[in-house]
């Protein structure tokens, strides 16, 4: 008996040490951006005789490989990793870099499911973790920027206004993690909510070029920036999974100090991702070689008593005032209770401080001698995202794959300007609330068919309230809110795209969707006559889209795509006050429509023997029944008393059609293993038509712009030696609205307002000291050049000395 109770005594302890003995076995795979494990990762000896896989978390099991045996670790898309076993396990997690030689093969934001990009017809750009990384962007606005693909404007310091196609603001999408950020006051005007999401946080970023409404409905004419977040991280065994990211970055040009950290916690069902990150932003220094007409001579103080005085400033290549504060955090909870449910909660903050807006503060009085304001500046900036997604996987009846995504938003944001010398500082602030809901559908079953479909209903709700200070006596006065205070927008609406690989070299892509939108808003008669009550708007809108990618020959892809678009009116273009330019006011009009787009689009990519590849698009939209500012009557009057000062009126109406063309350019070049070669360049054109058949430019058409990068790279060192430059906008050539700021562009020899051309000399270098420390050191604007990107009121950084630091753990 006694000998059978030490039996299985043995036998337990042998499958004790054997079951520890594997799980000391195994190794789990990560990317080295993200965090994120990988699968499918080959794992092999000197002599291949000995192979092994990394599962679905990424983990691979090395028990059939010798102590010193060396291991080799390859994965498409990744550079290749080697090393001994002892050294692997000794490790635990292995980091693998992605390979920029490589294709990002699989894509989310044409269908919002997994699809390969080489089926895609429509342009589409991935800005993949490796590269977010390496170029260390200051705001997500300077993340699209820096990919030489989408043109940015910047009316302060706290801003960016993507530009794509000759579209930006409200007819462009932004979406984040699967959810529409653009909200029922989304202006025509330049927007800085961008700002509002941390890049340090963002895993990539997929650009959509020309229309998205099918998926994403209203506002995504032009095209559509999806962000995705870093996910939370399960651990593959029973112990805590701790991994986590340090970062700092500083910057000569506005004396920037950026931290951030991430903590995720894993367990095999549940983990738990922690976001923290501070920017402390500087006034920000411009160029020295330049126009002298964009220094900054003067600016203007409070006399403490004595009313406003302006000053003349020591040092005229610093831009006063545009420094600024910024937190954002964020929290995301994922569950996994079995192979087929996830449930993924994320909770987004971000609040700025307060911070001018420049271009208002430049403008020139009305004689000339001094400033017309002596405060323009934008109160915290504020934006609350909760976040919950429930998604299913396996074969069901109807469906493969079933995605539910709720969410709530609020938006904060306020505006506060008092002219030189006046005593009244007036002040507006907006409140949004938004909701939404999407369910999204995937059937894969149907041999080389795909079938996609789902539904979205959206609903804002816009609290919006205005009043006066008087600084003498620091009473508060009521006065005329920006938009109708309780006014509502909502959008509900069906879809249903297809994707079907008629051969393997040729698939054919088509989508249907239909978007209802009403609109209420009741106006307050206290403090504008307005000619009527309120705003009652129901109308639809049906898009659709069809193309085709097609492979003639391995090494060749044609791409042929035909889309529309629309933009419903929002509370913006229906309800708003507010003084668009010196002496011009606009005002509410009910009487609106939706806009409509229609696209074409053609594209070519060639690869010559693997060692360089061309990639071009061809594109025309023309836009109808287009929403813009134009003088208007109210109650018969072509100018009313606007803050103490006879205002030409305005108001948005369907007055025009537009039209944008132009093409895209990319050039890669790979020229030895660690030396290639890239270049972007986009050319647009547009111009607008009236319904009396005039023309003019059109107002969001970027200047012909592009880079040139010289990259070396090594497995521990990264060099990017880069040219940026942009073409001149002539006199005759800028919008209408653009010609009259001539407080923000330059003068020719007719004295006539232009944008300049403008070119920069930059290094970028990436430096990894050991397997958690990444150092970077970048130096912009090498030649200190001193420009101001089109359309922009901040003058662009002078030569910046960037210095990072990362530390992953």
């Amino acid at each position: 008996m006694r000998c059978l109770v030490n039996m299985k005594r043995t036998v337990f302890v042998l499958v004790l040490l054997l079951f520890y003995g594997v799980r000391g076995q195994e190794i789990i795979v990560l990317d080295a951006d993200d965090r994120q494990p990988i699968s499918n990762v080959v794992v092999y000896n000197a002599d291949k005789s000995k192979t092994a896989l990394s599962d679905f978390d990424g983990v691979c099991n090395l028990s059939q490989f010798q102590e010193g045996e060396r291991i080799t670790l390859r994965h498409i898309g990744y550079q290749m990793v080697k090393a001994t076993k002892e050294n692997l396990l000794k490790r635990g997690k292995v980091y693998m870099t992605l390979d920029a030689e490589q294709l990002d093969e699989v894509v989310m934001s044409i269908s919002k499911w997994e699809q390969q990009r080489k089926d895609i017809p429509q342009k589409i750009e991935v800005i993949n973790a490796q590269n977010i990384a390496f170029t260390a962007p200051q705001t997500s606005a300077d993340l699209l920027s820096n990919s030489g693909k989408v043109f940015v404007q910047k009316s302060q310091l706290g801003g960016g206004s993507p530009m794509i196609r000759g579209f930006a603001t409200n007819r462009l999408l932004i979406s984040v993690d699967g959810v529409r950020m653009n909200n029922a006051i989304f202006r025509s005007g330049n927007i800085q909510n961008i700002i509002s999401l941390d890049p340090f946080t963002v895993r990539s970023t997929e650009i959509i070029f020309g229309p998205g409404s099918v998926i994403y409905g209203s506002d995504a004419i032009g095209g559509v920036m999806n962000f995705y977040t870093k996910k939370p991280q399960f651990s593959s065994q029973d112990s805590l999974l701790v991994t986590g990211t340090g970062g700092y970055r500083y910057a000569t040009a506005n004396s920037e100090n950026s931290f951030h950290v991430d903590l995720n916690l894993g367990k095999k069902e549940w983990a738990f991702l922690s976001s923290f990150s501070y920017n402390d932003f500087g006034d920000l220094r411009m160029g020295s070689h330049g126009p002298q007409s964009y220094l900054r001579t003067q600016y203007v103080v409070n006399g403490m008593g004595e009313g406003d005085v302006i000053k003349q400033n020591k040092n005229s290549k610093l831009q006063r005032p545009t420094g600024y504060d910024q937190l954002n955090l964020m929290q995301k909870v994922a569950y996994k209770p079995n192979n087929n449910w996830n449930i993924d909660l994320g909770l987004f903050y971000s609040e700025t401080s307060d911070f001018d807006r420049y271009d208002r503060l430049i403008r020139p009085s009305k004689d000339g001698d001094g400033l017309r304001s002596a405060e323009w500046y934008y109160g915290p900036q504020k934006w609350f995202m909760g976040n919950l997604q429930f998604y299913q996987d396996g074969l069901r009846k109807f469906y493969d794959g079933l995605k539910i995504t709720a969410a709530y938003q609020n938006f904060k944001e306020s505006r506060n300007e008092r002219g030189f010398q006046e005593d009244y500082l007036y002040s507006t602030q907006e409140n949004v609330d938004a909701l939404s809901l999407n369910v999204d559908l995937e059937n894969k079953r149907m041999g080389n068919f795909r079938l996609y479909y789902g539904s979205e209903y959206v609903y804002n709700k816009i609290g919006s309230h205005g009043h006066r200070l008087h600084l003498g006596d620091n009473t508060n006065q009521p006065s005329a809110s920006r938009y109708p205070d309780g006014s509502s927008w909502q959008t509900l609406a069906a879809y249903i795209s297809g994707e079907l690989k008629a051969k393997p070299n040729f698939t054919l892509s088509s989508g249907l969707r239909y978007s209802h939108v009403w609109i209420n808003a009741d106006f307050d008669h206290s403090f504008y006559p307005f000619p009527f009550k309120n705003a009652d708007l129901s109308t639809g809108a049906l898009t659709g889209s069809v193309g085709f990618s097609w492979f003639p020959r391995t090494d060749l892809q044609l791409t042929l795509n035909g889309s529309t678009g629309f933009r419903a009116p929002n509370i913006d273009d229906i309800g708003k006050v507010f003084d668009s330019e010196p002496g011009a006011v606009v005002v509410p009009n009910a009487d609106l429509e939706p806009e409509y787009a229609y696209n074409m689009e053609i594209g070519v990519r060639k690869n010559f023997k693997d060692r360089s590849t061309i990639k071009a698009a061809a594109f025309y939209t023309y836009l109808v029944d287009a929403l813009v500012r134009r003088d208007y009557q109210f109650n018969g009057q072509g100018e009313i008393d606007y803050h103490g000062e006879m205002s030409r009126v305005q108001a948005v109406q369907n007055a025009a059609m537009a039209y944008v063309h132009g093409f895209e350019i990319g050039v890669d070049v790979y020229m030895t293993e660690n030396l290639s070669l890239v270049s972007n360049l986009t050319v647009t054109k547009g111009e607008e038509e009236e319904d009396d058949g005039s023309h003019s430019p059109g107002r969001h058409v970027a200047p012909t712009f592009g880079d040139v990068h010289l990259v070396w790279k090594n497995h521990r060192l990264k060099t990017d030696l880069f040219v940026n430059y942009n073409g001149e906008i002539s006199h005759s050539d800028m919008a209408l609205s653009e010609r009259k700021k001539s407080y923000i562009y330059a003068q020719d020899a007719n004295g006539d307002t232009y944008s300049p051309s403008w070119y920069t000399l930059n290094l970028r270098s990436q430096y990894q000291v050991s397997s958690p420390w990444t150092l970077h050191l970048h130096l912009e604007n090498i030649t200190d050049q001193r420009y101001r990107s089109y359309s922009s009121g901040i003058v662009a950084p002078g030569i910046n000395l960037i210095l990072g630091a990362r530390y992953l753990f």
